[in-house]
């Protein structure tokens, strides 16, 4: 299950570097089924959003719904 991050980021850098100084950044999935994206743990995102062709993937940990590392 792949989610887009609050930000449209063009890169998977641009998060790395928003995440680390200290931004909240939030995640949703997009489509019928968003809603139920997990608030712990790990998850997978993609960018830059649709109708733009994915030209990143990442796979992040996140806390209380906010993303706290991008590995």
């Amino acid at each position: 299950m792949s989610m887009y991050t609050d930000t449209n980021f063009k890169s998977k850098k641009d998060l790395k570097k928003a995440v680390a100084s200290g931004k909240k950044i939030g995640y949703y999935q997009p489509g019928p089924f968003g809603g139920n994206e997990p608030k712990d743990g790990t998850i997978y995102l993609e960018g830059p959003w649709y109708p733009q062709p994915h030209t990143w993937y990442a796979k992040a940990i996140v806390k209380n719904g906010i993303i706290i590392k991008v590995l």
